[in-house]
């Protein structure tokens, strides 16, 4: 029997429009999965990217006001891709309306609100996801398998990084990202991805020592209708304070014993989308770097003389959830079918009353690493991580 969900999205920028997109596929994907979302209300505070989201993605309704997406009766999920400063606010409304969340990352401004909106549904006993979605390419998933099955041994050395040149432009636009107000910068938009992806592959950061940098200090203010962080100003356009950081970096103990480093930065030359991990053990090696996503790179210790070295693995139907998308090996998937599995995964959860992984537990986790950053930035010093 195949079970409907009534989907509300609330904030209709481009990652809205990636999972409003996501939602339709969802019944070709996994037809076999017997779910069909129901997009039934889109709201944005624009009311034309509203209005034309309704009928880009065939969404019932559109409003301007997302409280209607909340108390709308047909509504079993609410989905949050508004801006970071709005993210508690709407979890928490949500909750109370007993509505199951799905919330792009962070789940809040900073690691204090990030663990209020994890009690919050922890009290309303609602489900919830996290769109940490670079752990769904199936080579990572496939990656993962391998050091649950002991095919690297004993891991000893881990360092992931996400190296993004979003904002390395100095001309890039002033927006929300910007501001300490609405967030804290690389810290909560990248490294949240950074100390994900550690956490699913290692485990647990038992203690850490970090850097935390401003490099370009002043940006353009936008005008009226340019709210893309990808949209550049003027040479005399009015300049705007940055309140926030541009890079970050840690050095890793975990409580594994693992050791290794994090690294993130929004403003580096070069890379484009570099969310990669590079990862070791007593028996071999595996890295993985999005910007070649349908790859992963494997090394085992007991090659063959004249074999040593990485090995590209090929995404394929071999690999988790490849074969939802085509039945060719090495025929690669891109960042929108993450964004489907995501999507699944989360609806998944929802019909079988079950909690998603990433929930706003993972969220939780990774804002105590997060916290621990700004500690031992403070202090100058190492710090242990909040159990």
């Amino acid at each position: 029997m195949r079970k409907t969900i009534g989907v509300g999205v609330i904030g209709m920028g481009w990652m809205g429009e990636c999972h409003s997109r996501s939602y339709k596929v969802i019944a070709d994907r996994f037809y076999d999965q017997n779910i069909d979302p129901r997009l039934v209300i889109c709201s944005d505070s624009v009311e034309e990217r509203a209005r034309d989201s309704q009928h880009r993605f065939g969404f019932e309704e559109y409003t301007t006001d997302w409280k209607q997406v909340i108390a709308h009766p047909d509504v079993d999920v609410v989905n949050i891709t508004a801006p970071t400063g709005m993210h508690l606010e709407l979890i928490k409304a949500a909750a109370e309306a007993g509505k199951h969340v799905y919330c792009e990352k962070p789940a809040g401004k900073n690691p204090q609100e990030i663990a209020e909106a994890e009690a919050i549904a922890r009290q309303y006993d609602v489900l919830s996801m996290i769109g940490y979605n670079y752990r769904w390419a199936p080579v990572v998933q496939y990656a993962r398998k391998l050091i649950l099955d002991g095919k690297l041994g004993r891991l000893t050395h881990y360092r992931g990084r996400f190296l993004n040149c979003y904002a390395s432009d100095p001309h890039s636009l002033f927006s929300w990202r910007f501001q300490k107000e609405n967030g804290h910068g690389t810290l909560t938009d990248l490294m949240s991805h950074t100390i994900d992806m550690a956490h699913m592959l290692v485990g647990p950061v038992k203690r850490l020592t970090s850097n935390i940098q401003i490099i370009i200090k002043e940006r353009p203010l936008p005008t009226e209708g340019t709210s893309s962080h990808y949209a550049k100003g003027n040479a005399d356009s009015p300049m705007a304070s940055v309140t926030n950081d541009d890079y970050v970096s840690a050095l890793l103990e975990f409580e594994n014993g693992v050791t290794g480093t994090i690294e993130s930065c929004r403003v580096i030359n070069g890379p484009k989308t570099e969310m990669g991990f590079e990862l070791h053990g007593t028996e071999g090696a595996l890295r993985w770097n999005f910007e070649q996503m349908n790859e992963l790179q494997l090394q085992y210790r007991n090659n063959e003389a004249g074999e040593e070295g990485y090995t590209t693995i090929y995404s394929s139907p071999a690999h988790p959830n490849h074969e939802r998308f085509n039945p060719a090996p090495g025929t690669g998937l891109g960042y929108d079918d993450l964004k489907v599995i995501e999507c699944f995964e989360f609806l998944k959860a929802v019909s079988n009353g079950t909690e998603a992984d990433p929930s706003l537990k993972e969220a939780l986790a990774v804002a105590k690493v997060q916290q621990a950053i700004l500690a031992s930035w403070d202090k100058q010093a190492w710090v242990d991580v909040e159990k």
